[in-house]
């Protein structure tokens, strides 16, 4: 009992120590730059400044952020207009095809996003398969410009983050009683009553969760904005990305940073908030 009791003192020290290490301790280095000013061969000045902050509001910036904001937040609405219904079709299919179609929601996962991505080149680019397929069959008669757009970013971040959405919608629906459905149709629902009154409150801590771990990513894939977007798409991530490596001015970089994290925090709150209050909801 005592070794068992030791065992996992250390363990829980040991990954404290761990996050605090690598987490926590870099976080707040990060905070503290924030608020410096950037320097020469130093790169930062010491002081306490809230210069940094103040630049996030200006015209530029901060129609860049709004930008993400909607881009990430229409990546995260066609997901759930695509994955939802995908959910609901797994769940409901056999013992046979279940594991298949799970196979092929799992399979992006094992190669590498970068990698896909730049598949997705071979897919948009002026001679790239789509347009070869539209121009073969005569709906075009030169091709369509897709690479670096918005709509090739866009593309991008969907098909990348898909996966994300579907799974806690699966996992949503799995939880699900279908026999409710049976019910709901017995007692005179029609299907848009039923979709409305029963499935979507049912499988609301689903549709958040998959909202948050698309919406959140959307916002820093600087890589999908870089490959399929050229310099004329830019996301939070790409900003801050510049302001460390390109600028080298690492007080403003921190200061973006942290105010992404900030309102990644907020969200998630929310999503807290939401989730327990749908789930301790109950049908009306």
């Amino acid at each position: 009992m005592k070794d068992n009791i030791l065992f996992r003192k250390l363990l829980i020290s040991g990954t404290l120590i761990w996050v605090g290490l690598l987490a926590v301790v870099p976080y707040l280095i990060l905070l503290r730059t924030s608020f410096l000013e950037r320097g020469g061969e130093i790169l930062q000045a010491a002081g306490w400044s809230l210069a940094n902050y103040t630049r996030l509001f200006s015209p530029a910036v901060f129609s860049m952020a709004v930008d993400s904001a909607l881009l990430a937040a229409g990546t995260a609405l066609l997901c759930l207009l695509v994955g939802y219904p995908f959910a609901y079709i797994l769940v409901r299919s056999g013992e046979k095809a279940q594991p298949l179609l799970l196979l092929l929601v799992m399979i992006p996962f094992w190669t590498n996003s970068l990698i896909r991505t730049y598949a997705l080149v071979i897919m948009l680019k002026a001679d790239g398969i789509i347009n070869s397929l539209l121009l073969r069959l005569g709906l075009i008669d030169q091709p369509l410009q897709l690479m670096y757009t918005s709509v090739a970013v866009f593309i991008g971040l969907v098909y990348t983050l898909l996966p994300f959405m579907i799974l806690p919608l699966f996992a949503a629906f799995k939880a699900m009683d279908l026999q409710l459905i049976e019910a709901g149709r017995d007692l005179g629902a029609g299907p848009l009553q039923t979709l409305l009154r029963i499935i979507v409150p049912l499988t609301m801590p689903g549709i958040i969760a998959g909202t948050m771990l698309v919406f959140l990513p959307a916002l820093g894939m600087f890589y999908i904005a870089d490959i399929l977007g050229g310099a004329r798409s830019m996301l939070l991530g790409n900003y801050i990305r510049d302001q460390f490596l390109v600028f080298r001015d690492l007080p403003m970089g921190a200061a973006a940073s942290v105010a992404m994290t900030v309102a990644m925090g907020i969200l998630l709150l929310l999503y807290y908030l939401a989730s327990r209050r749908s789930g301790g909801g109950h049908l009306k």
